[in-house]
């Protein structure tokens, strides 16, 4: 096993992108010409040595995501939890990271594995499961006094496309981005899946010792299922944003819970399902 690193970008930076060959057709004819791919790579998350979860992402802050990814699924629940993070020696590629929880930490039971996969793939459902996140959350949300100009959630997204670098480049990438009420974009982290972005920026803010995100602002590319609602909540965000369509059970979470949820965030045009007292132009 190689000694553990402390950054989440070592070795899979230049594996963002590929360069492929293609076929360009259009009203010109047929032609040949170089296209570039966002790479897509499954990552094992191994817990001491036994194998827990396995994600198809993007490499790149892949250690920002396992940290995520554990915080949203409970393991742990502060930057301490985790005692070392390793890329594993005993494999060709570097899609294999095994974690050593800190003393004192409990690891999962080795028979919710099969429900770690399913999380990670499609989230879960039913009014049980809500109530289960009530239970697990150890943030009120609803306490959260945030005030948000909606002026200002208006400019999110034009500032969250000018810092998505990989997806100029390919157009296949989901980015998550946390901004602060004035505006300012903190942390942005592209993905080919959305839940992955979104652990990558809540492992980014547990391993910088920020949770929780009391009076912040999450945005996602796409749309807001219940699982990123559900990593939101977990993170103590108090504002989740989307500029596509919300599902239902996640406005049933987000009222439930107390978080403001906004959908179709395009301009001065948006829908506020749930929480809109928090935007007003108003102190």
């Amino acid at each position: 096993m190689s000694p553990p690193l402390r950054g989440g970008n070592v070795g899979a930076m230049g594996r963002v992108t590929v360069r492929r060959r293609i076929s360009h057709i259009d009203e010109r004819g047929t032609r040949a010409r170089p296209d570039t791919l966002v790479v897509e790579e499954p990552l094992e998350i191994r817990l001491s040595g036994r194998a827990l979860s396995v994600t198809m992402r993007t490499p790149g802050d892949d250690f920002d995501l396992v940290a995520g990814f554990l915080h949203g699924e409970g393991v742990v629940r502060a930057p301490d939890d985790i005692a070392a993070m390793r890329y594993c020696a005993d494999t060709d590629t570097m899609n294999v990271i095994d974690v050593t929880l800190a003393e004192g930490v409990e690891p999962p039971d080795a028979s919710v594995e099969r429900s770690f996969y399913m999380t990670s793939a499609c989230g879960v459902c039913g009014k049980t499961s809500i109530d289960a996140i009530h239970q697990r959350s150890c943030y009120d949300v609803r306490a959260d006094t945030t005030r948000l100009d909606p002026a200002v959630l208006a400019r999110m997204p034009d500032t969250l496309r000018e810092a998505q670098r990989v997806f100029e480049r390919t157009g296949g990438l989901h980015a998550a981005g946390l901004f602060d009420t004035s505006g300012t974009l903190l942390a942005l982290r592209e993905d080919v899946g959305r839940h992955n972005a979104v652990d990558k920026v809540v492992g980014w803010a547990l391993k910088d010792k920020r949770l929780p995100l009391t009076g912040h602002v999450l945005l996602v590319s796409g749309r807001a299922s219940f699982e990123l609602t559900q990593k939101a909540l977990l993170a103590g965000i108090p504002v989740l944003a989307a500029v596509s369509a919300p599902s239902s059970l996640a406005a049933d979470l987000a009222e439930e819970s107390g978080m403001t949820l906004v959908g179709f965030l395009r301009g001065p045009s948006m829908n506020v399902y749930t929480g809109a007292e928090r935007l007003s132009s108003s102190p």
